[in-house]
């Protein structure tokens, strides 16, 4: 299937911290996307950020891609081998930077990373960054925080509600470059045109719910405008964070749409002119 993304992303400071430890990268024509908050003294969390992005974007412009594997619904088996492989390299390089440089030991961050390849869609993520995918009208978490009070929720000893208000929600369990090897939680899906990918860090999901970003995209005139709007709502209620969105979304190529539509308006159908 031809499709193609369109991309907005936004990061601000907020309205405390003094510095921007978030990071996001893109590079559309290979179809990777990724946002990073960093942690550590001084400037260490930008740089580990910094570095997180930078090099998994790398990895996909210089590294060639691994053999094609097709599973039975024809979606690549390699993306998310590669995807995998791309944090690896980003956490190791973190951890020996950390530990090789006074002033930078015990930096990590947080990832969230999508590969878009034609339909096929493999994310990736270490900690409580997060990827929702908006569809149809409706929003839905596609990452599982790595965070002790989620962790706490997940097994039954606070609710959801208790974790909101939690004076423990900066607790993270897994971190780009706190180990030299780090368990990734990688997985593969389908897109389809129309789908949305909103990827971002906790400076925005800690005072905005789901159910808010939502009608916040749904509302907005276009993707700039949903991320402005979204850094804006979160400021407006603290903005303790940093704050970082990035959005994709999922079209037809042009000149595939304008194949469809002619092909099914009940016009002239299309002759060989490619």
């Amino acid at each position: 299937m031809a499709l193609a993304v369109e991309v907005a992303g936004q990061t601000d400071v907020g309205c405390v911290r003094a510095n921007n430890e978030d990071n996001f990268g893109y590079d559309s024509r290979y179809g990777i996307f990724v946002v990073c908050d960093g942690m550590g003294g001084a400037a260490a969390g930008e740089v580990a950020s910094k570095m997180g992005v930078d090099i998994v974007l790398d990895y996909f412009r210089n590294i060639p891609p691994s053999p094609s594997q097709f599973s039975r619904n024809g979606r690549s088996a390699a993306a998310g081998n590669d995807l995998a492989s791309a944090i690896q390299l980003a956490n190791r390089t973190i951890f020996h930077a950390g530990q090789e440089q006074n002033g930078r030991r015990g930096m990590g961050s947080t990832i969230v990373a999508a590969l878009v390849q034609g339909n096929s869609l493999a994310i990736g993520h270490v900690g409580d960054s997060r990827i929702y995918l908006v569809r149809q009208g409706a929003i839905q978490q596609l990452t599982q925080d790595h965070s002790l009070v989620m962790e706490q929720v997940r097994r039954g000893y606070i609710t959801l509600e208790q974790a909101q208000k939690s004076e423990m929600q900066n607790i993270i369990l897994r971190a780009l470059g706190s180990e030299e090897i780090v368990e990734a939680d990688v997985e593969d899906l389908v897109v389809v045109p129309g789908d949305l990918l909103l990827m971002t860090s906790d400076g925005l999901t800690r005072h905005v719910p789901d159910e808010e970003i939502l009608r916040i995209i749904q509302g907005a005139a276009g993707l700039e405008q949903a991320c402005s709007n979204l850094v804006a709502t979160a400021k407006s209620r603290g903005g303790e964070d940093n704050i970082t969105c990035l959005l994709v979304r999922i079209l037809y190529r042009p000149w595939y749409h304008n194949i469809l539509k002619k092909l099914f308006s009940g016009g002239p159908r299309w002759q060989n002119s490619i």
